[in-house]
């Protein structure tokens, strides 16, 4: 590939890089923000779009060349001599530019410059040096007028989108001027610049000093000391130029030509897009800290609801454990295949009803029968009801009776940090009590949906874990031996050794002992089994709530507040990734070598 057709390319990906960031740019002023400084941000950048489309309109039209200075600082004379011929009235002393005078090539096409051609004076010279570029000699921004309609400052401010290169220009009396210094600020941004000293007739080289004050905040590759009136006639006299002056127009036409133009206003856009945005970047950072206060409020005031609700629940949940505890064994031995120890479990979870059922073998009439049904049915309602005041009570965790005086004072405290931060008071201000109240029990009850929800995930968990080999081995090994010996030895006595070794047979008295001793150690297995579930679910209980308590739930009080500040964290986010962005494409466009340019917001 040749170096002309990788150039081009390389041109026209950069082109489609800034096309993609502007349209992001339109995209974040097209927003509608909550947040005060953000709001003025999208401002800002919806004004620098619409300037940054005028010079994307112009990217192959002439570079507009902009005089820049006090007053009598010697401008006209400056751009007569850079097209060697009077064409603008110059004075050292008193404004002489009241209207921009527009000097442009007689070959130009002036309908490329995108201009309103009817605000200047037009004058057409055939100077080598306006092949490339147009010059325009604007008016003083150190008049003493307010910025009205039709003034010297309001026609300058409104020439500065047009430019794209600023000459400079001032004089030892006049560099220190601190009204062009702070005009300089706004006609810079998105401009190249060209410094230049006048009067080199008559004042002293204050060069040195005049780049210093001008380091903190311009790049400034060389300032020229020039004498415009000298150079003047030296071109009427047909005499070729020297010094200072004929370095100053060389730059000009070789850093300025036609092969340069979109070089310079990419770099300008891009110049005016970042200093644009990291203005808005210093509107958000100083919104940070109280919008930061407001967010640590709002989250502190829902994670006070949530603790308390946390440890309401976690009392409530404790002391209903013998309902988790049988819910819990249910579920152990439903999941449990039949074995002799799972057997004694569902005995002993089963206990209730089987000796229910035993009294019924001793029913003698249908009065005995109805009585007995009567109180085995009061039984079972009263489990009932126990069961239901349980669950009851852990759904009142979430009844905290929060009064109409706690809401408005958690209304008020939001207002105020509300207003400090730069938003709306309308996200957190509301003429019915009744709203907060209904939001307050949307909170409530998200919580409660959680603690329920993990209630039965720790008794799935529990007895997921103690359902497998390993949990139960012992409890099955020592039951099944003990049983194994019970009954093995009857039949061992009964089948062999009685009819063939000549024993005597047992004797009742053991099957008695063996089922009380298998009655026993059941019952010691069975206590020891249900303590250790009784122990972690306790663990768990207490985890859960501690859980919830950390938990951060969906919404608070507030939720069209927290709506905004999470919309407002996304647009930070995109102002500071379009701001690295624009930062990256500037770096990776050279500057050129000759051109200074603003480093300063």
């Amino acid at each position: 590939m040749s170096p002309t057709v990788s150039s081009e390319l390389n041109q026209l990906e950069s082109l489609a890089r800034i096309d993609a960031l502007l349209r992001r740019l339109q995209v974040f002023a097209g927003g509608r923000a909550a947040w005060e400084p953000l709001a003025q941000g999208q401002a800002l950048v919806a004004r620098m779009v619409s300037r940054v489309e005028t010079l994307r309109s112009r990217l192959q039209a002439p570079l507009v060349v902009a005089t820049f200075g006090g007053t009598g600082t010697g401008k006209s004379a400056l751009v007569n001599a850079l097209v060697g011929q009077e064409c603008t009235a110059s004075g050292r002393q008193r404004p002489t530019t009241t209207r921009p005078v527009l000097i442009v090539h007689p070959e130009t096409d002036l309908r490329l410059l995108g201009l309103p051609l009817e605000s200047f004076e037009i004058r057409q010279v055939p100077s080598a040096v306006l092949r490339d570029l147009v010059l325009l000699d604007c008016p003083d921004p150190d008049t003493n007028e307010a910025e009205t309609a039709g003034s010297n400052l309001s026609l300058l401010h409104g020439l500065l989108p047009w430019c794209d290169v600023l000459l400079y220009v001032s004089t030892q009396q006049k560099y220190r001027s601190a009204r062009v210094t702070n005009e300089l600020v706004q006609a810079a941004t998105g401009c190249r610049l060209v410094f230049v000293q006048t009067n080199a007739d008559l004042d002293t080289d204050i060069r040195d000093d005049w780049k210093l004050q001008l380091a903190p905040h311009y790049e400034v590759p060389e300032i020229f000391f020039v004498d415009s009136v000298r150079a003047l006639r030296e071109q009427q006299q047909g005499q070729p130029l020297t010094g200072e002056f004929a370095r100053l127009r060389d730059l000009l036409m070789a850093e300025l030509a036609a092969g340069r133009r979109s070089q310079i206003r990419r770099a300008n856009l891009l110049d005016l897009t970042r200093s644009t945005l990291e203005r808005c970047q210093a509107y958000v950072d100083e919104g940070v800290p109280p919008l930061a206060q407001l967010e640590q409020t709002l989250s502190g005031q829902a994670q006070r609801q949530v603790d308390l609700m946390s440890r309401r629940l976690q009392d409530e949940l404790l002391s209903a454990q013998q309902l988790w505890e049988r819910r819990l064994v249910q579920e152990v031995t439903t999941r449990w295949t039949l074995t002799p120890f799972s057997a004694v479990l569902r005995i002993y979870n089963s206990l209730g009803t089987l000796l229910a059922s035993a009294s019924f073998l001793r029913v003698r009439s249908s009065v005995q029968l109805a009585l007995l049904g009567a109180v085995q049915g009061a039984r079972w309602l009263h489990a009932k009801r126990e069961e239901q005041q349980t669950e009851a009570r852990i759904e009142q965790v979430a009844e905290l009776g929060l009064d109409d005086n706690l809401l408005r004072e958690n209304q008020l405290v939001m207002t105020g940090f509300v207003r400090d931060a730069g938003l709306d008071p309308a996200l957190v201000q509301t003429s019915d009590l009744g709203q907060l109240r209904s939001q307050a029990q949307a909170v409530e009850g998200q919580f409660l949906g959680n603690a329920a929800a993990g209630i039965d995930t720790v008794i799935e968990q529990l007895a997921d874990r103690h359902s497998g080999l390993w949990p139960r081995l012992a409890y099955e090994v020592v039951l099944g031996v003990l049983l194994a010996y019970v009954l093995g030895w009857p039949a061992y006595n009964f089948f062999i050794a009685h009819p063939v070794l000549g024993k005597d047979l047992i004797s009742s008295d053991f099957y008695i002992h063996g089922l009380v001793f298998v009655v026993i150690v059941s019952t010691v297995l069975v206590m020891l089994f249900t303590s250790r579930l009784r122990g972690g679910l306790v663990e768990r209980v207490t985890e859960l709530a501690r859980t919830l308590a950390q938990r951060k739930l969906a919404r608070g009080l507030f939720p069209k507040l927290e709506q905004a500040c999470h919309e407002t964290q996304a647009q930070r986010e995109q102002l500071a990734g379009l701001l690295a962005e624009s930062a990256g494409l500037r770096r990776e466009l050279p500057d050129a070598t000759g051109l200074g340019f603003s480093t300063r917001p």
